[in-house]
């Protein structure tokens, strides 16, 4: 029988310039709060990964330093567009056999989600 893998990834992080409106942010698009405080937040996702977000005074986003994974890609999107989140339209990328959609947090990074890609062994 297939054992999970003896690794996984412990800690993603995201800076944040408004705290508040983030913390809602990652707590719509999924994911369960652990702890939540003013200059420090964790998340917890699937699989047990922890978001550490952290507050600074300023910051620069751009693309995550992460990108996400769900089961059901439209689903998400649907739920996502009706919180009035705005999600990008989803995209097709027939070279690696996957679909993918774009979402920007409050303090303007854009996270990828993109559909499941497990191997369908334990994780």
């Amino acid at each position: 029988m297939e054992q999970r893998p003896v690794v996984a990834v412990a800690h993603i992080t995201l800076e944040t310039d408004r705290m508040g409106e983030s913390a809602r942010f990652i707590r719509a698009i999924g994911m369960r709060p652990i702890f939540e405080g003013n200059a420090v937040a964790v998340y917890e996702l699937r699989g047990g990964t922890h978001l550490i977000l952290q507050q600074k005074d300023s910051i620069t986003p751009g693309d995550a330093p992460f990108d996400l994974m769900v089961d059901d890609l439209h689903e998400t999107h649907r739920h996502l567009t009706a919180l009035g989140l705005a999600p990008s339209p989803i995209e097709s990328r027939p070279a690696i056999d996957h679909e993918v959609f774009y979402l920007q947090d409050p303090s303007g990074w854009v996270i990828t989600f993109f559909s499941s890609h497990t191997s369908g062994k334990p994780v």
